[in-house]
């Protein structure tokens, strides 16, 4: 089992080079990610149409901004902002009075991110480095987190939960797609550095995110299996995925470990 700090370090070199040399969740270069794959697990074509060049990355599972019912004039906070998919979105839905925040570790994502906030036409959107375990934002100061993709990549996930919990304000929600895990990988999976990256190592079971998020002190808690996205991963042919199924026992699919999951909550008003 890798110490926490040399999760962090692989994750930061493996999307550090997402954000130079281009590719997605699925590999550098692989090509499998944006477009086709966005529009398969819940964004609309207007959607991407709206977006910077580069904004969509192919590092999705899931559309939080439209499970997320955003409101004009709300905050919101995104964990893992990336090339800033999610936030541009975010940014048109709540308006000028609303603002977004995202947060990203790796300072190749924030730099191209705050590269394409010239081009969205917005000025409610801001990335600040810093790590999903401590944010960079103050107590009971969002109405709304959202995520995508990325709380799976944490090697503490439930300080993670506990941050949320933090920042939200009382009564304010969670919305966020993960990677989820139906039953324990084969230690083999669990070890392959490129399967960290690639969004299925780290993932945690379905049961053990309700469990986190109970500890965190979120309510009204709401987790949905959308099997759909593993499929998809699948059906591109990717490489790295298919080294990821080549280590599972004969017979075995990866939808039959993993799923996208549709996680909401809220923090109790008091």
């Amino acid at each position: 089992m890798k110490d926490k700090e040399s999760v962090r370090q692989a994750v930061r070199a493996g999307y550090g080079a997402i954000a130079r040399d281009g590719g997605s969740c699925c590999g550098a270069g692989c090509g499998c990610g944006g477009g086709n794959l966005a529009t398969q697990i819940g964004y609309s074509t207007a959607e991407l149409k709206e977006l910077p060049a580069g904004a969509d990355m192919g590092l999705s599972c899931g559309n939080p901004t439209a499970l997320a019912s955003l409101k004009p004039g709300e905050v919101v906070l995104d964990l893992g902002s990336g090339g800033g998919l999610d936030m541009f979105l975010a940014g048109r839905k709540v308006g000028k009075r609303g603002r977004v925040i995202g947060v990203d570790m790796t300072p190749e994502m924030i730099a191209k991110a705050r590269r394409n906030i010239p081009a969205s036409g917005l000025a409610n959107v801001e990335f600040r480095l810093g790590e999903i375990e401590h944010l960079p934002v103050a107590d009971a100061s969002v109405d709304v987190v959202i995520s995508n993709c990325v709380i799976n990549l944490s090697p503490d996930k439930p300080q993670v939960w506990r941050e949320i919990a933090r920042v939200l304000k009382p009564g304010g929600r969670v919305a966020v797609s993960d990677l989820a895990l139906l039953k324990p990988l084969p230690a083999g999976v669990t070890k392959m550095v490129e399967a960290l990256v690639g969004c299925v190592a780290g993932a945690a079971l379905v049961k053990d995110t309700r469990r986190m998020l109970r500890a965190a002190g979120l309510t009204d808690i709401r987790l949905t299996a959308k099997p759909d996205y593993v499929r998809a991963m699948t059906g591109f042919n990717d490489p790295l995925y298919r080294k990821i199924v080549w280590h599972l026992p004969s017979g075995q699919q990866l939808s039959d470990y993993i799923t996208s999951l549709e996680v909401t909550a809220r923090k109790p008003r008091r």
